[in-house]
């Protein structure tokens, strides 16, 4: 099981490949330092043997010994470099691949785990992989080497003390296979643990004022204090089973050497082998116990490193329910923008017993602005999600002018749209980037032309810097109000033939409500416009309000029609606002 654990690590092949030429550069040298290591104790067993020999000889032997330092040296140096660089590139490319696929992951994908996980997974995991291939494999690699080089010298050496010595070896191989299964679960245990806490970190820090304000920083404590401490119990179990793998492998192992060096001094004495054989056979078992040694030790950071890209693999490979099609057909342009779902029966991931939307039939003509209304969670935000294909319904299909949703790339039809969330999303950059987001290759007029017409130009340049004003992560610097306006010069800039509106006043004071009215008004001209509104003053202007009912359509048609007709719609418009119903009567 470890090998085959160990095995993940196969996992990092595709990323090593593109630098073949590094890895076997890399290779190269450690070859030359290991080979040169094993010369060494023949020149020392020259040396020891030759004492007594004339000087001219001894000159040399040191000479020669001088040279392999030399050579040992710059191998060393040599492997250190190619290694660690091909280690830190490798873990860019994965770090960079693993986030190129979780940004495309549909939003059903969040549901299942957090994002503060897959950041954790990003960071720390890539982190170990570098420690695994800038350091361990090419340690593992030497003292493998290393070790199958001093056993075979061993043999030349003297075969009867060698032989002594692989009777110990199985006393010492026991003890590391046992303990490394148990070091691999709790390992992987401790990596789980540091991902939560990660997790916990990003979620209480990301609504640091939400914690703040119902005075919840001791409760936001607890959890990361608890977590945090269940990630060191594993870490402490992990690492006295280390501990104690290590306190029996040193001792079994000198042990032995001691054993061995008693019977060869007893052979020295009885001229069955010269003092330098002896002094060769001992530098000789040192090193090939010394290498046994860092293998067990290295052993525990490959399992560690194994879990690691296995979870990143994972990611890697992990299966989203919203794929764009192999062969994907291309949305016609110019979009004329005609939306039609027909039969729609959605079920949320999470909640697969709640239908979102049951049986949903909505025929949007092009350039026609439809209200969506119903109480909360009735369906609405549903229709839009749908739309952009974050999901894809269970029953029924949703095309774009003719051609169904699954049947295009999502990148293809989603061009077509432009969208204002009901929770505007603001990114730690400028103004002027962060309604370039909607067009990034919009000039600067443009997108003072999308503020203007958003009435977000004024705001802006009473910021400090005017349009260069850094808005802060997640806007903090801007109020609700202005946050919307941002999201509607986005959305202006984006110049899409369909446009979303999710709550888009929701947020809003009376006057900014009318200057956003305003400027959904300019947005809405000429293009096919879905609206979800709670406010009537929004939906009044409609060419048609559709109202939703617990995930079905239970009325359409305009305001009048609808207060007329006094079902839902009409209850909703008295809640809001008496004079209107007064006025209908």
């Amino acid at each position: 099981a470890a090998s085959r654990r160990v095995s993940a690590l196969a996992g990092l092949a595709p990323f090593i490949r593109p630098y073949r030429g590094l890895a076997l550069g890399a290779l190269g040298a450690l070859v030359l330092t290991a080979t040169v290591s094993l010369v060494l104790p023949i020149a020392v067993r020259r040396v020891v043997d030759g004492f007594g020999s004339e000087a001219g000889l001894l000159d040399k032997y040191f000479g020669a010994a001088l040279a392999i330092a030399a050579l040992l040296a710059v191998g060393t140096g040599l492997r250190y470099y190619l290694v660690t660089r091909l280690g830190e590139r490798v873990v860019a490319d994965i770090r960079k691949a693993v986030f190129d696929r979780v940004i495309g992951m549909s939003p059903a994908f969040y549901e299942r785990i957090m994002t503060g996980e897959v950041v954790s997974r990003i960071t720390t995991d890539t982190t170990l992989i570098l420690s695994v291939i800038g350091s361990s494999v090419s340690v593992a690699l030497r003292n493998l080497l290393i070790l199958l080089g001093g056993m075979v010298m061993m043999l030349l050496t003297s075969a009867k003390l060698t032989g002594l010595v692989f009777l110990i070896v199985p006393a010492v191989i026991v003890p590391i296979i046992t303990q490394g299964r148990r070091l691999r679960r709790l390992s992987r245990e401790n990596q789980d643990w540091i991902a939560l806490s990660s997790g916990s970190a990003s979620e209480a820090l990301g609504a640091v004022q939400t914690v703040q304000a119902f005075t919840q920083e001791v409760g936001a404590q607890a959890d990361f204090a608890r977590v945090t401490e269940e990630s060191f119990t594993s870490a402490r179990a992990r690492i006295r089973t280390r501990a104690a793998m290590t306190v029996i492998v040193i001792f079994l192992v000198f042990a032995g050497v001691v054993g061995v060096l008693w019977i060869g001094a007893r052979d020295v004495r009885a001229g069955a082998m010269s003092p330098g054989e002896l002094v060769q056979f001992v530098i000789y078992a040192v090193m090939a116990a010394g290498s046994v040694a860092a293998l067990s030790e290295i052993w525990g950071e490959l399992q560690r490193a194994a879990g690691a890209t296995e979870r990143l693999v994972e990611l890697l490979g992990a299966s989203d329910s919203v794929r764009d099609p192999v062969a994907p057909v291309t949305l016609p342009r110019p979009a004329k923008g005609e939306i039609v779902f027909e039969g729609v029966t959605f079920h949320y991931p999470t909640r697969p017993d709640q239908s979102a939307l049951e049986g949903v039939d909505l025929h949007v003509r092009p350039g026609e602005t439809v209200a969506l209304v119903g109480p909360s969670g009735a369906g609405k935000t549903t229709v839009i999600q749908l739309l952009l294909r974050f999901y894809d319904p269970d029953l029924g299909r949703i095309t774009i002018d003719g051609v169904a949703l699954p049947d295009m790339a999502r990148n293809d039809f989603r061009r077509a749209i432009a969208l204002v969330p009901q929770d505007p999303v603001i990114f730690a950059a400028s103004a002027r980037e962060n309604i370039r987001y909607g067009r990034p290759d919009a000039t600067d007029a443009e997108v003072e032309a999308a503020a203007r017409a958003a009435a977000a130009h004024d705001f802006i340049l009473d910021l400090p810097e005017g349009y260069a004003s850094f808005l802060g992560e997640r806007g903090v610097m801007l109020s609700g109000g202005q946050k919307q306006r941002v999201a509607i010069a986005r959305a202006i800039l984006r110049d899409a033939p369909i446009l979303l509106l999710d709550e888009a006043t929701s947020a809003l004071d009376a006057e900014s409500e009318r200057a956003v009215q305003r400027a959904v008004d300019v947005l809405a001209e000429g293009r096919t416009t879905l609206i979800v509104a709670h406010r009537l003053a929004t939906v009044k202007k409609a060419d048609r309000i559709v109202v939703f009912d617990r995930g079905r359509i239970v009325a359409s048609g305009t305001h009048d029609d609808l207060v007329a007709e006094g079902g839902l719609y009409a209850r909703l418009a008295r809640l809001q606002f008496t004079e209107g119903a007064v006025a209908a009567e």
